[in-house]
Order: structure tokens, then C-alpha cells, then sequence
């Protein structure tokens, strides 16, 4: 039998036929969106920005500064230099005998006085031996008395030629012989005295003695290369300080008129002055490994502030310049080699001024191109510039640490003072 053929028409009892299923699309919900969001950054893109008052723009702006006024005095033209305490003399005592220590005269650090007692050694075999050529020095003076007595009898037994005239030479020559016993015998009595001295150690300059290097009891020795105590001279002291060649020509004629240059030397830290004194030599020649003199100079020291080997800060006072103006550095600004101040008019601006340079001392400046009472700002120079308008703050009067000159009101024009 033959299969049924499959029938080309649907079958009604078989029910509708099944739709297949569409594809879906994501970028274009993406696309939307990002349509959207142009659409409204593209609105609010397009709306009037509000315009700035044009009244602020155009205002000036307002520095507020801190002035100092110009001022007429008189300025030094110092000299600086780095410098160490160095002490007039130092002297090392040493043993120049034999024997033990009997008696320490000192405390450690103690201020002695020239020909002071510092150490005793034991006397007894020096006196000894003192007296022994004392000895030998009474018995050869004996023997030329008796040779001198004898030659006395013989000149006059010639004289009358009672005996030959060779026994009256000879006894000429015995007389100069006991002559050169007796000078022997002097010499002799001069060196034992002389080392008896070394038994008393005495210092030959006033000063400070070191820690103490010997005690009582100890037994030195004559030629120990190491020194019994040290003395050190304090009062006057100098400071020795080098200065470099090119500034020779500064004091050269006041070292030819031995003009004595006041020196001031300051610590370690430039902040404090320790003392003053004046300028003594200088050397005679230029170290020419570092181009630079050595100066001396001395001081009183009568608080004892200056310590032998203290390094110190040396200012050399060279000159000085009177009735000329006075400002502080800090008000000194330069373009260039050009220096030049910010001064400050009475309608409330600031104007670029020239100034010339002539010297300065610590924080102050001697300077050409200003007159006593002109106003110059001390602050705000990155803000300001010709022409600006300025306000100036409260400062406090001109000293010669370089503070403002003159108390200025905070609201009050520039050039206005108190």
C-alpha cells in the first residue's frame, strides 16, 4: 500500500502556526539617549551667560604695605672678617732640674701675677752644692791675696836689688793665675745659684694657669719635654682676624698715620658684641694661598670675655659717612645692577625711585637719590608696581636694626606719618 501524500493545506484542527521570534536592537536605546543628553547640554549651553560688572573690573587694586621713612645720619664703613682669640703670650714652664716636687703654689684656673711662686722642688742638694764652690771661691781668693801680698815684696826687693828680677816675674804670672781660679770659682758660684732658682718655678707673665700636671711628691726631671703648667695671658688679649687683599686699600691710609681703627668682635652667631677694642699691626706680607692679610688687634678683656683660641666675628671700622640718607635694606630692591626703592607719594600711589648704593651696615643703607622724610615701602614688592595704589599698615619707628622709621596709621595716605 501506498502512504497518504502529505496534504500542501494546513490543517484547521491543527490550530494557528507559531511566529518566530524578532531580533532586538540595544545601540539604539543607547543611540536615544545619548541624543537626549546632547540635546540638553546643547540648551543649556545657549543660555545667556550673566555679565560681569564692569565697574569691579575696572576698580583698582589696593596694596597694603609696610613703609619706613628716609631719614639723614651717619653711617660706618666696616671691614668683617672671621678671627680667633689669640692670647699675648703663652707660656710652658719646664724642669730645668732634677729632684721631687715639695710644694703646688696654684689651684687649677687660678689668675697669677708676674713672679708669682708656682712650684717648689726640693732646694737641699743645689744649696749643697752652692756652697761647696762658694768654698772653692774663698780658698782661690786666699791664695791671690797671699800671691799679690808677695808680689807687693818682691817689686819693692827689686827696687832696691835684693833679688833677681825672674823671681818677680814669676811671681807676676802666679798672681794672674790665682786671678783666673778665683774668676772660675765666681762663675761657678753664679751657675749653682742659678740652678738653685730653678727650684723655685715663678711665672714671668700674669695670666690664667691651666688644669694642674704635677703633684706633690712627684720626682721630675731636667729636659722632660713635658711642661710642669701653663700659663696663659688674658689681660690685654688680641684677636687676630684675615682680611682679603682687595680691601687693603681702605685702611691703607689710616695704617700709615697709625690711626687706631676700632674693632668690634661679635660671637659666633654674629649676635651679640662681645667686646670692642682697637686695631694693632698687620702683617707684613699676603698669604698668597688665600689672598688674604692678617690683622691684629687688641683688647682690654677686663671681663675676661675673650677665651684664647675662641672663634670669633671681627668688624674693622674703616670710616665713616656723615649727614647722608638712611634707609633699611629691606626697602633696596634691584633690576639688574640697577637698585632702586618703591617710594610712596601723598595721593596714595607708588612710584619706582633709582637710588646709588654707598654702603651698608647690617640692616641699614646709606643711598643717593632720596631725601629725609620721603616714604618707601618695606613689603609688597611682587604686587606692586608704577602707579599702584597702596595702603600702608601699621610699623613701627626706624632703629639701627633697620626697622621702619616713623609709626605710620594703617588707613592713612602714603607720606602721611604720625
Amino acid at each position: 500500500m501506498e502512504s497518504p501524500k502529505a496534504s500542501s493545506y494546513p490543517d484547521p484542527l491543527a490550530g494557528p502556526a507559531p511566529v518566530a521570534p524578532r531580533k532586538r536592537r540595544p545601540w539604539l536605546g543607547i543611540l536615544l539617549i545619548c541624543l537626549l543628553v546632547l540635546i540638553v547640554v546643547l540648551v543649556f549651553a545657549r543660555k545667556p551667560k550673566p555679565k560681569a560688572d564692569e565697574s569691579a573690573l575696572n576698580q583698582p587694586t589696593v596694596v597694603t604695605v609696610k613703609a619706613a621713612t628716609v631719614r639723614e645720619g651717619d653711617i660706618g664703613i666696616h671691614v668683617d672678617a672671621l678671627g680667633t682669640v689669640t692670647p699675648i703670650s703663652t707660656v710652658s714652664l719646664y724642669s730645668q732640674v732634677t729632684g721631687r716636687v715639695v710644694a703646688v703654689n696654684y689651684r687649677e684656673g687660678q689668675m697669677v701675677t708676674k713672679g708669682q711662686s708656682l712650684i717648689e722642688i726640693d732646694p737641699r742638694p743645689y744649696e749643697a752644692q752652692l756652697k761647696q764652690a762658694e768654698g772653692t771661691l774663698q780658698h782661690d781668693q786666699g791664695l791671690l791675696k797671699q800671691a799679690q801680698i808677695d808680689l807687693d815684696r818682691y817689686q819693692k826687693a827689686v827696687a832696691r836689688n835684693a833679688i833677681a828680677r825672674q823671681t818677680l816675674d814669676d811671681q807676676e804670672q802666679v798672681v794672674e793665675q790665682y786671678k783666673g781660679s778665683v774668676k772660675n770659682d765666681e762663675g761657678q758660684v753664679d751657675y749653682q745659684r742659678v740652678q738653685l732658682s730653678y727650684c723655685h718655678l715663678t711665672t714671668p707673665a700674669s695670666g690664667r694657669v691651666g688644669l694642674r700636671l704635677v703633684d706633690p711628691g712627684n720626682t721630675i726631671f731636667a729636659g722632660n719635654s713635658n711642661a710642669l703648667v701653663v700659663v696663659t695671658q688674658l689681660q690685654p688679649i688680641t684677636v687676630v682676624f684675615n682680611v682679603a687683599e682687595d680691601n687693603l686699600a681702605q685702611v691703607r691710609s689710616q695704617i700709615l698715620h697709625r690711626t687706631g681703627l676700632p674693632v668690634d668682635v661679635y660671637d659666633r652667631a654674629q649676635l651679640n658684641k662681645i667686646a670692642t677694642g682697637r686695631l694693632l699691626t698687620i702683617d707684613n706680607q699676603v698669604d698668597t694661598t688665600t689672598g688674604t692679610v692678617r690683622f691684629r688687634a687688641q683688647f682690654d678683656n677686663h671681663d675676661l670675655a675673650l677665651y684664647p683660641n675662641q672663634f670669633v666675628n671681627a668688624r674693622l671700622l674703616v670710616s665713616t659717612l656723615h649727614h647722608v640718607m638712611l634707609i633699611p635694606s629691606a626697602a633696596v630692591q634691584r633690576n639688574g645692577v640697577q637698585a632702586f626703592v618703591y617710594k610712596l607719594n601723598s595721593n596714595h600711589t607708588a612710584s619706582i625711585q633709582n637710588i646709588v648704593e654707598k654702603t651698608t651696615d647690617g640692616n641699614i643703607s646709606a643711598v643717593d637719590g632720596l631725601n629725609a622724610g620721603d616714604t618707601v615701602s618695606l613689603t609688597g614688592f611682587d604686587k606692586l608696581q608704577d602707579g599702584t595704589k597702596v595702603e600702608l599698615e601699621e610699623s613701627g619707628p626706624v632703629t639701627s636694626n633697620g626697622d621702619a622709621a616713623g609709626t605710620l596709621s594703617g588707613k592713612s595716605a602714603a607720606g602721611q606719618t604720625r
